[in-house]
Parts: C-alpha cells; structure tokens; sequence
C-alpha cells in the first residue's frame, strides 16, 4: 500500500488568506502529509504564506492550484468534505476517525476538501463529496480555524496509520473505485437522459439529481459499475432515438 503522503490530497478551496495557506502546510508537514492543493487561492505565493509555513516551503512550492474543484480532484476515487453545519438535504456523515479508518482501509488516491473560511464549501461542492465529515466541538464556540481542521485530520491521519494502514478488498470486485471525473460523466449523462425521457422537471433538476447523487455515491460504484451504468443510459437514448424522441 503506498504511504499517505502520495494518496492523500489536502484540497483548500478558494482560501482567503495567505496565512491560512502556510499554516495549513506547517500542519501537514509536521504530520507527514505533502499534497497541498489550493482551488483559485485568493493570493498564492504570498510573502504571508512562506512566514506561516515556518519551514514547510517545500510543501508551498509543490502545492498544485487548480481553477475549479474538479481539476482539482480529478484522479481521486474517494472525496471527504468538512463541513461544521448541517445541510438541508442530508448527505452521509462520518466522524473524523471513521473517515481515517475508510481512508487507511484502502490504497486510492483520496481527497479532504476544506471550505472557504467565511462561508465553508458550497451545497453543489459537498455534492462531489461520498460523505461529510464533521469535526465536533463546543457548541456554543464550533468554528474552526481552516488550518486547524487541517491539523485535526493530519493528526488523526498520522497516529492512525502505523498500525491500521493495510490494504483490504473491501468489495471484491477487482475493480478500483471510480474516479471523481468518472463519477461527474455519469451524472452528466445521468441528468441528460433523465431530462429527456421527462423524468426530471425542465424548471426543478436540482434537488432530484442531488438525491440521486447521494445515492450513487453511497454505493461508491467502482469502475466497471460506472461503465455499466453509463451503458444502460446509452441504451436508453438508444430506444428514445428509435422511439422518434423518447415520448
């Protein structure tokens, strides 16, 4: 099983702060983790960032910035969102340690998104996400410092791993899970064809295809599953070709 630095994305997306920058690589570094992604930093490099780093430049230095979150998370088969508030459409949830468990049980390329610091991810970004992840704290006081929550999973990340991180099968199948990219093709197409068969009302798509969403990503289709999935949806265009547009 590769080790977690090469597996493991922190991905901070459209951060305001330079400072929050450097010291969420200072909080990665000093718990062994070296994928820093920024997704449209505010300011990035920044003389701000380097000093809040304090010593970890290396991780600055190599850190990929990505104009959307999906370049950003293209590749990985599983995404974490942090997320310190409930959400009108519910979305499976884990702990931070359950989270760490599921990251150390298999060896694929994995993502922990972490929001803007006024506002935290958007609904349609938590909706790339298989699950959310919340970190509990004081209720009255539960706001997080970026770097912070960063710091919190690192740890979790680093004590965990020496003793739990094992590769296991957990399906069977043979086939890894399906890709971030993968996964936003079949739902492209998904939306689509339920658009065109009428399913899916022209004026209200969204809260259907968040439902849906929760669902295929609660299954967490691997590679094959996708391709058969993406294949019945062909096969239906197919009948809506032959059938004069599907009515």
């Amino acid at each position: 099983m590769r080790p977690l630095r090469e597996r493991v994305r922190i991905v901070l997306v459209e951060p305001s702060h330079p400072g929050n920058i450097g010291s969420a690589a200072r909080a990665m570094k000093t718990m062994g983790l070296t994928r820093l992604v920024l997704v449209n930093p505010a300011a990035f490099p920044h003389p701000e960032a380097t000093a809040m780093a304090s010593g970890a430049d290396d991780l600055l230095e190599a850190a990929e910035v990505h104009p959307d979150l999906d370049a950003a998370i293209a590749g990985c088969r599983r995404v974490y969102g942090l997320s310190a508030r409930r959400r009108a459409l519910e979305w499976p949830m884990r702990t931070p340690e359950t989270c760490v468990d599921e990251i150390l049980a298999t060896d694929v390329e994995t993502a922990l998104l972490f929001g803007r610091e006024r506002s935290g991810l958007t609904n349609e970004e938590l909706a790339r996400c298989h699950a959310l992840v919340h970190i509990p704290a004081n209720p009255d006081y539960s706001s997080l410092n970026v770097a912070q929550a960063v710091q919190v999973m690192a740890y979790l990340l680093h004590r965990a791993a020496p003793s739990t991180e094992r590769p296991i099968d957990t399906d069977g199948t043979g086939y890894p899970p399906a890709t971030a990219t993968e996964l936003e093709g079949f739902f492209a197409h998904l939306e689509s064809v339920l658009h065109r068969t009428g399913f899916l009302q022209p004026d209200r798509p969204g809260r259907m295809m968040l439902r849906l969403r929760r669902l295929f990503l609660r299954a967490a289709p691997d590679e094959k599953e996708v391709n058969i999935l993406r294949g019945i949806l062909s096969s239906v265009e197919d009948c809506c070709e032959r059938g004069g547009g599907g009515d």
